[in-house]
This record gives C-alpha cells, structure tokens and sequence, in this order.
C-alpha cells in the first residue's frame, strides 16, 4: 500500500489516459488539462480505456513517485467521463486498490507470462 499521509488529498482523473505514459506524461496532463500542481503533494489517479490498469502519480516533497496496479481479471471502477477530476478519501484509494469493489477479487493468475 501507498504511504499516504491523511492530510493528503486524492484526484480521480477521470475519462481515459493514455497508460503509455510516465510520470512527465502524467504530470504535464495534471498541469495542463486538469489545472492543478502535479508538485503540491496531492495523489493523481488515472485508469485506462480498458480499466485494468491504473497508475498514480505523487510528488512527496523529495521527488515524484509512480505506482501502477493492473488487474489480472475484472476492471476498476470508474466514474463517469462529464466531471474532469473527482476528489476520494484515502479509505476509498485503499478500497478500490485492495479490489474491494472487484467481485473477482479471488482469482490468482496460472503464470506471468
């Protein structure tokens, strides 16, 4: 799990992000599209087109951090596209995470590859 102070507030960008991206990629696209400083010590979290992947972006006060999580089977649960940025606790980071919200929680992949 992510060690996220509770002072810390947490942004869905929601819509698609292209997951080719990186941390810059990520950064610039808080910066330009949804308005905000990727350097202020808030969580971005973006999901993909086919909402098995997500990644999360966050600048501690040292540096930046980028965190991924794919699922295996099933898609994280998104909002809808119309809002741009929706704020959610640190409990709700930690939930949709954990795939509390994934009915296939108990699935366990046969190989890697």
């Amino acid at each position: 799990m992510i060690p996220v102070p509770s002072q810390v507030r947490i942004w869905l960008a929601v819509g698609r992000t292209d997951m080719r991206r990186g941390m810059q990629g990520l950064a610039l696209q808080v910066q330009e599209t949804l308005g905000r400083d990727p350097h202020a010590g808030d969580l971005y979290v973006f999901r993909g087109r086919s909402g098995h992947l997500i990644k999360i972006i966050w600048h501690d006060g040292l540096g930046m951090s980028l965190y991924a999580k794919r699922l295996e089977k099933g898609r994280f649960l998104w909002p809808s596209p119309a809002d741009g940025i929706v704020s959610i606790s640190p409990a709700q980071l930690a939930y949709m995470l954990d795939g509390i919200d994934n009915p296939l929680h108990t699935f366990r992949p046969q190989r890697a590859g």
